[in-house]
């Protein structure tokens, strides 16, 4: 258990945590931007280009080629990390979870307020009629999935080219300006504009927890370089 943080922890009692990839990581979803991470592999296409919202339109047979083999972890179970967030908001001290994942974990693990900045895989509508479906339809489905109306089946995801929730993120705006401890956790803090959210930040205390360097280590009062599920699992 690292006692700087519980103390920092005890001592406050409006919290929000931004989170990132790595908060997943432990639950064996794989980062983009690590030496191992999904930016690193070898497709026909860069990712950044097959999640853009011009190649969904202009090449959706490889778009889902791609989204069902490296972006869907059916099986994936919250870890340490996510179960702790969770307890704190069932004791009153989390306020808020906000996250650039997609993968639906804190949820999983018992977190009601999850802020969503990239949108969630277990959320798909048709393009054409906004019929609802949930991540069975993409996962039992070949191909493209299609409504029974014909139309394209598309996740509620944010691809490249395509803006984030304005409502979403004014929720997620309104609770960091509005914590006094600040953790931020899981997250290179190099994907925009997400990563902007955190100079809305006005609280005392500012904890980053991450595997690698972040821009905002220099104006954290403390930084802890470690696997995020390791360092929240006993707190």
């Amino acid at each position: 258990m690292d006692t700087r943080l519980q103390k920092l922890i005890d001592a406050h009692h409006s919290i929000v945590f931004f989170g990132g990839a790595g908060v997943s990581c432990e639950s064996g979803i794989p980062d983009f931007r690590s030496t191992d991470g999904l930016y690193h592999q070898t497709w026909r296409h860069p990712p950044e280009e097959i999640l853009s919202h011009r190649f969904f339109e202009e090449q959706p047979e490889e778009f889902f080629r791609f989204y069902r083999e490296k972006m869907l972890y059916p099986a994936a179970k919250p870890n340490a990390a996510h179960r702790a967030l969770a307890r704190w908001e069932q004791a009153g001290r989390l306020r808020a979870v906000v996250t650039q994942n997609i993968d639906g974990l804190h949820q999983a693990a018992g977190s009601k307020n999850v802020l969503e900045l990239h949108g969630s895989v277990h959320r798909n509508h048709c393009t054409r009629c906004g019929a609802f479906y949930a991540l069975d339809r993409i996962l039992c489905t070949d191909g493209v999935p299609r409504c029974t109306c014909g139309g394209i089946i598309k996740p509620d995801v944010v691809l490249y080219e395509e803006a984030l929730d304005g409502a979403t993120m004014d929720t997620a705006l309104q609770a960091i300006r509005a914590a006094d401890l600040l953790i931020v956790g899981g997250t290179s803090l190099n994907v925009y504009p997400a990563a902007g959210l955190l100079r809305f930040f006005a609280g005392d205390t500012l904890v980053v927890i991450n595997k690698t360097p972040t821009p905002a280590d220099r104006s954290a009062d403390l930084v802890i370089q470690d696997a995020i599920g390791e360092v929240l699992r006993d707190l």
